[in-house]
């Protein structure tokens, strides 16, 4: 067993002492900003921010072809006087000056046109007469560990280290080799949104299949907090980049891709030569009707700037995309792998030892201006709730499986209330409608020849132990066809697809046949999602879904068998298990944390539902969901509040009443008001001239309040996920947190437990797509790594801060020790085609609780405070169920989040004036 986990994670060390790097500024300056913004506004009339100069292109532009530049900053498009460019070294004007001219040549629809085409000249102009002219660099000291501390003690990074950083260790890294296994690894440097990437090139190749696949080594670099940490941290987290070579999609299927582009600058010297890899993104323009670069891509600029080489056209590089990743010429470009345009022989993921070996290569290389964070330790024993034993004394899977059996009977009998169940099962497949009829009887312990039996050769009846079953199966004939979207362009698309929505829905109800006095449940088998991808918007299972919640039943979804289906049986078990957790038929294991826990203690859980125009019905909206799971009122205890009625329902009901009582609106519409209660118990004043991000913010955290004034009759443990609610409640942003605190709005913070004496409040958060977790191995302080699951923390009496690690789940085929995929093994040659399975951290910040201070600030001083780490312990051991591998998030949320899946509004079509109540 691991006791130490290594998170690969550093920090700025106090004892290096400042840290301060000479670089050379830029800014845009008043004049040129003056004359970039007139030529812009020019161009593009009709633009929504003529005054905001469209610089992405530019910066892309100048990180990859200009020699020192180290970081472009923000919002210098708006602002001349901002910093704009950091670099170690001053860019000559003669590669200045025609960057920004080709750049502003492009903003003209006329190639030709020659007010854009005199703007180099003028730039590279040394007359002082002249209006317009290149800025003067200056140099500027840049403190990099540059930190303000919060009121709650959380260190924040000057906001410019958030970009400026980790490009700047990014290229000390890229400077160094990395050495592993006899093979040797270099690191080109590739701008992101949230920070920097190393790519390992030229990329490595895997011989599969009579075909060479490509992959590199990458590592990406971002710059966080951590909840009350006296310093910032630099993540760097480590996976395997793959390499496309053969698209197996059409050029029209293609939405948009990473494309990286190798190419030389077109002038010598620098110090960062050949050190940078050019983002570029390729698409299908639906407009034009062919491939192009797209999202400001600086790609189509390089033959204004090289007229020498030959770089690659859109279409070509789609047609022959391994020609390109081994270089044409001095060139070469390589497209991002995505699993949507075809297979790869290369598994994902890199293996604990390799991670191990690079985040020791990052250690040295940014010695000694930052260190590692101290490793975490275990806090407690008890890694798991009361499972079911896999081994032992109850090694016969079949008297686990008897067991698992009887908890979900008695789980469904709660939930159904006496009530029967009514399941529609539409099938495509004979195949798939055998082994649901088979997977169901088998799942809640109901053997054939029990009171079971078909009526008839498409209806089935079980009845056994308080629970009533009724099964009919039929084709889904046209039910599960593709949409058919119009094309029109001239409308709204939101409103072109509900239209396609109201049809099937009324074709839904020619096929339904009434049986009211039952639970109804649909499970329909329709293609996977890559079916309908040819076509925009076409994928029936959201207007299925709306369809039956309509007619108050839920719905569970199948996909059709492949021809080498070999899982079959597996998934529908977890179709099933699906369907049960809906029903609210699924409760919590009883933990093993010890007394300090309440035994009355009920569980709370907060989801923000964000749709925008890209969402599942090209509608947006907002709208926060609830659930309360209680596991002292018995199995199948779980609630959802209907904020409408300002009262708890069954679970099943809150996700019927989020698709129904859903707004129906081509605009983004607000959540509804907050419940009885909040204004006896104070409102929060709305902001005085509030925006619409403002208002909805207000609304949201007002609906808050009011919940937590409903829960304040037994002890209550709320759970928070950071990076889904902080959007609208700022407050739980890192720098404005502080211990048994809760603040909202411009309100001071207050104590937590004035919304309830026994109130606690957890939040968690992963890794999500900022990296904002950071990854971790474990090890055994000499040379054996590995993964290890339990709750991990530091040994400071106050920490609040804890990391929660889940096991492998028991279906992951155990790879042998020692693989190597950057540098496989005569023994291990497959290595790259093989999946690595990185658990990954949830971490959990015990926010509020009963400590001394609380209890003292509450006047209840004597008793006996809590401990964050059993709080903690508490949250680990519900992501651990017996039907489940181990979850990403507690139990409740995961809950919480699902129940999002049914908040499907509609755009206003025609025929409709409101949406339809519940039945």
């Amino acid at each position: 067993m691991y006791h130490h986990i290594r998170v690969a994670a550093y920090e700025p060390d106090p004892r290096h002492g400042p840290w301060r790097e000479e670089m050379k500024v830029l800014r845009l300056g008043e004049e040129l900003h003056t004359e970039l913004t007139r030529m812009h506004a020019e161009a593009n009339k009709g633009s929504v921010r003529p005054d905001r100069l469209p610089v992405r292109r530019l910066n892309s532009l100048l990180q990859a072809m200009a020699p020192g530049v180290v970081a472009t900053g923000r919002n210098a498009g708006a602002d001349g006087s901002l910093p704009w460019l950091y670099a170690r070294e001053t860019v000559p004007s003669e590669v200045l000056a025609p960057v920004i001219g080709t750049w502003a040549a492009g903003m003209y629809r006329d190639e030709d046109d020659a007010e854009s085409a005199d703007l180099e000249e003028r730039l590279r102009s040394a007359d002082p007469t002249e209006d317009v002219q290149l800025p003067h660099w200056e140099a500027e000291p840049v403190d990099l560990a540059e930190t303000v501390t919060s009121a709650g003690g959380t260190a924040e990074p000057a906001a410019r280290l958030y970009h400026l950083l980790p490009e700047w260790i990014a290229f000390r890294l890229a400077a160094r080799v990395f050495r592993t296994g006899g093979s040797t690894l270099h690191f080109r440097v590739e701008s992101s949104g949230n920070g920097a990437r190393l790519v390992s090139w030229p990329p490595q190749r895997y011989e599969r299949r009579g075909q060479t696949w490509y992959y590199s080594a990458c590592l990406n670099i971002t710059v966080h907090t951590v909840p009350f940490a006296p310093r910032f941290r630099v993540h760097v987290s480590t996976q395997v980049r793959r390499w496309a070579t053969c698209l197996d999609v059409r050029p029209h299927q293609l939405g948009g891709t990473t494309v990286l582009l190798d190419a030389p600058l077109p002038w010598p010297g620098g110090p960062d030569r050949c050190h940078r890899l050019m983002v570029n993104t390729l698409g299908y323009d639906r407009r034009r009707k062919e491939l192009a670069w797209r999202h400001h891509s600086p790609a189509p600029l390089m033959p204004e700037l090289d007229i020498v080489r030959n770089y690659p056209e859109p279409a070509e590089l789609f047609a022959h995309p391994e020609r390109w990743i081994n270089g044409s010429g001095d060139v070469a470009a390589g497209i991002v792998y995505h699993p949507s345009i075809g297979p790869h022989e290369v598994g994902p993921g890199l293996m604990p030892r390799e991670r191990a070996e690079l985040d020791a290569w990052v250690e040295e290389g940014l010695r000694p201006m930052l260190s590692r964070v101290p490793d975490l330790t275990r806090v407690t024993r008890s890694n798991t709730p009361s499972l079911l034993p896999r081994s032992g004394a109850e090694r016969d899977p079949g008297v686990r499986e008897a067991r698992l059996a009887l908890q979900r009977r008695a789980a469904l009998a709660h939930a159904l209330r006496g009530r029967p169940l009514e399941i529609d099962v539409f099938w495509q497949s004979p195949q798939t409608r055998a082994a649901l009829l088979d997977a169901l009887p088998k799942l809640v312990g109901l053997p054939a020849g029990e009171g079971v039996g078909p009526a008839d050769d498409d209806t089935w009846r079980w009845r056994g132990e308080g629970i009533e079953i009724r099964l009919r199966a039929r084709p889904a004939g046209l039910l599960a066809d593709a949409l058919p979207v119009s094309q029109e362009r001239g409308r709204p698309r939101a409103v072109r697809l509900a239209e396609a929505i109201e049809a099937r829905c009324r074709l839904v109800v020619d096929r339904t046949v009434a049986r009211p006095d039952g639970v109804g449940v649909v499970i329909a088998e329709i293609a996977g999602k890559e079916r309908f991808a040819a076509v925009p918007d076409s994928d029936p299972k959201h207007a299925l879904r709306i369809a039956w919640a309509r007619q108050g039943r839920l719905s569970q979804f199948v996909n059709l068998p492949d021809d080498t289906d070999s899982g079959l049986e597996h998934r529908a078990r977890w179709t099933w298990l699906d369907t049960f957790r809906q029903l609210g038929a699924i409760s919590p294991p009883a933990h093993r944390v010890g007394a300090g826990i309440p035994g009355d203690l009920q569980y709370v859980a907060l989801w923000l539902v964000r749709h925008t125009r890209k969402g599942p019905t090209r509608c947006p909206v907002r709208r926060l969901v609830a659930v309360r799971v209680r596991p002292g009122d018995g199995p199948g205890a779980i609630e959802g509040w209907d904020a409408d009625r300002a009262e708890w329902v069954p679970y099943p009901k809150l996700l019927l009443l989020a698709q129904t009582a859903a707004p129906v609106s081509g605009e983004e519409t607000d959540t509804g008001g907050p419940g009885e209660g909040a204004a006896s118990q104070g409102r929060l004043r709305p902001p005085a001239r509030p925006g619409v991000e403002q208002y909805r913010q207000w609304e949201t955290e007002q609906q808050i309040r009011a919940l937590l004034f409903q829960l304040r009759d037994r002890p209550t443990l709320l759970f928070v996920d950071v990076g889904n609610l902080r959007q609208c409640w700022p407050g739980l942003r890192n720098g404005g947190l502080d211990r048994d605190m809760l603040g909202f709005g411009t309100e001071p913070a207050q104590r937590h437990t004035l919304y309830g004496d026994d109130l606690r409040v957890v939040l968690v958060r992963d890794a999500n797509a900022r990296e904002e977790v950071a990854e971790w191995y474990a090890h055994d302080g000499q040379d054996k790594v590995g993964f290890a699951e339990g709750v991990w923390g530091t040994a400071e009496a106050e920490n609040r801060v804890f990391a929660s690690t889940a096991s492998t789940p028991h279906t992951v085929v155990k790879l042998p020790k020692g693989l190597m995929k950057l540098a496989p093994t005569a023994q291990g040659r497959t290595a790259p085609g093989k999946t690595a399975w990185n658990p990954g951290q949830l971490q959990i910040t015990v926010l509020g609780c009963l400590s001394e201070k609380a209890l003292a600030d509450s006047g209840h001083e004597g008793d006996l405070p809590d401990r964050p780490a059993e709080w903690a312990t508490l949250t680990h051991q519900l992501r651990y169920h017996d039907d489940y591998p181990p979850l990403a998030r507690p139990l409740p949320l995961h809950l919480a989040r699902l129940a999002g899946q049914y908040v499907l509004p509609l755009a206003k079509a025609k025929g409709r004036d409101s949406a339809p109540s519940t039945p």
